[in-house]
């Protein structure tokens, strides 16, 4: 869903305002703050849930997402308006449209999703804008930090080896929102990794790689790496957090929604 998200903050803003936050990424030193709500500006401990304080920039993504969630995933027109979503009610959509699913049906409706928000030609676009190059991966990288921060949390850009080669094209997650809200296995790699990786290699012909940490629910996203088949990635034998997930299954050692 990263890509959504990117691709919507495309359409809604003008190039100065995206010109605006990379000065301020610049001046921050690639670090974004997303409007936590805790003393200490940072996510919080492992086990708490992090406190944020939302404006109308988070709430409009956040009703966005939610809409068309709601319109392609549950098959009916969307019940509240553009403002009235608040995050809660996104992951609980996005629950819904799990639930019921086989994992490669989830992952296409979420594609499903990601195109309807796009204009047409757009992945073409892309394409050519951002060829799979070192500069397009790290331009890229800088973008998704200011622009992914409502959905993820507080994100840095990090440097990562892609091929051999050094590069600032790493985005590091201090503490997704999404898998610490919904606290699901499922939902992170059927909602959310898969379908953003497989969106950015496939559709926009720059690979990504996003590696989910189960432990601290940080992630790191590698633009310019080619992403592993589901089966070799370690994500694939992950079981479910119980103690954060409420439909978790504790006697199972792996994830329900992550079988075929």
């Amino acid at each position: 869903m990263a890509v959504l998200s990117l691709a919507a903050s495309k359409s809604l803003f003008p190039s100065s305002c995206w010109s605006e936050s990379r000065r301020n990424l610049h001046s921050r030193g690639g670090v974004v703050r997303c409007g936590i709500a805790e003393a200490s500006g940072q996510p919080a401990p492992m086990g708490q849930k992090t406190k944020y304080k939302d404006g109308v920039f988070e709430r409009v993504f956040m009703s966005l997402f939610s809409r068309k969630m709601e319109k392609f995933g549950r098959g009916r027109e969307p019940e509240k308006g553009l403002f009235d979503c608040d995050y809660d009610s996104f992951v609980e959509v996005s629950r819904s449209v799990m639930e019921g699913r086989t994992r490669l049906q989830q992952q296409q409706v979420v594609r499903e999703v990601l195109l309807s928000m796009l204009p047409p030609g757009a992945p073409a676009q892309f394409r050519k804008l951002f060829p799979p190059t070192r500069w397009a991966a790290e331009f890229n990288a800088a973008l998704t930090v200011p622009f992914f921060h409502w959905l993820v949390g507080p994100s840095e850009v990090v440097e990562v080896e892609v091929n051999g080669v050094k590069q600032k094209s790493g985005v590091l997650i201090k503490k997704c929102r999404y898998l610490e809200n919904s606290g699901c296995v499922g939902m992170c790699v059927n909602m959310c990794k898969i379908p953003t990786q497989d969106f950015f290699t496939n559709e926009f012909g720059l690979p990504l790689t996003m590696n989910p940490n189960f432990e601290d629910m940080s992630c790191e996203m590698i633009y310019g790496q080619v992403p592993p088949r589901f089966e070799d990635d370690p994500v694939s034998k992950q079981p479910c957090l119980p103690k954060f997930c409420s439909i978790a299954n504790p006697n199972s050692s792996l994830c329900p929604k992550l079988k075929a």
